[in-house]
Parts: C-alpha cells; structure tokens; sequence
C-alpha cells in the first residue's frame, strides 16, 4: 500500500535542515549555505521494514526562526511528523529547546516528533557526555548530514512512528 505523509523540519537558522533533506533525498551535500525563505519542500518515497507500507515522505524545510512561536501556522496543517533540528556547536539554537519541543507537543500532541542534534561531525563524544543534562533528555538521534551519520534512520524511525500513529 502506498501512503503519503508530511514531514516538517523545524528549528532556527542555519542549523542544518536543507543539508539534513538533502542529504536523505539526494544523498548529497554541499558547504554552501542559502538561507530557506519560506519553505522549500521535497519528496522520497521510502520502504519500511519489515512492512507492507511504502510510504511517500513529503519533506518540508521551513524556514530558520529564533522563536518558534513566529513559525506561520499555514506551514503546519496537515502535518503528520516533525523532525526539530538543532546545531550542537551552537548552544543559542538548544538554550530553549524545552520550550520549543513543549510548545510542538502542546499544539500538536498526538504528531511524533524526533529531536535531532546536528552536526555531529564537529563535535566529540565527551561534548556529547558534558551536554547529556540537554541532550540525554530530550534527543533522539545525533546526525551529521555531512557525512551522512544517522540520515537515514532518522527518517526511517519518524516514517514508522507516523505510520503507527495513523494506524490508531
């Protein structure tokens, strides 16, 4: 059976959601940066494991914002997953992020969402191990979309979760 669902990346500026998108559709990555105005959106169709279902992402990259609250609520309706990226080499895009992902679930409690931690590449485990009071709760993956770290998974893992979801 072939289903489509959208999934939104979320987070502020520069954190990596285009490079992450990229990376996952295209399998590519580049080091030039160009700002998301807007939204940009993109499409794989993935097969699941150990499943029936193929399943056609629709992948939207929004905009970078500071404060998730200004994120234009058209973005969001039909959303059926949401990825929120942050930059682990810039605490300013996780000082809030309990605040950010509690605003997500209030607002859409019953959409799965995965916190990912960008960038992996340029940091080490014992950052990870200094940072574990933020990033031991709230993390899901850590991914590098430059080298390709955990790209897929995170996709794959939020296709099945929405799946799982839809099937409630």
């Amino acid at each position: 059976m072939k289903i489509s669902k959208k999934i939104v990346l979320i987070g502020h500026f520069g954190v990596g959601k285009s490079s992450l998108i990229r990376r996952f559709v295209e399998n590519t990555f580049t080091e030039d940066y160009k700002v998301t105005i807007g939204v940009h959106i993109l499409k794989k169709e993935v097969t699941l494991p150990n499943s029936n279902n193929d399943i056609t992402l629709v992948i939207w990259d929004l905009e970078g914002n500071d404060d998730i609250t200004n994120t234009r609520p058209s973005y969001l309706i039909g959303t059926n997953g949401f990825l929120y990226v942050f930059d682990m080499t810039r605490p300013a895009t996780y000082q809030s992020l309990e605040n950010d992902l509690d605003y997500i679930k209030d607002r859409y409690p019953n959409i799965p969402l995965k916190v990912i931690g960008n960038k992996k590449d340029l940091v080490t485990n014992d950052f990870i191990k200094q940072n574990k009071d933020v990033f031991g709760r709230f993390v899901d993956f850590y991914t590098s979309a430059k080298s390709g770290t955990n790209v897929d998974d995170v996709f794959t893992n939020l296709a099945k979760a929405v799946i799982k979801e839809a099937k409630k």
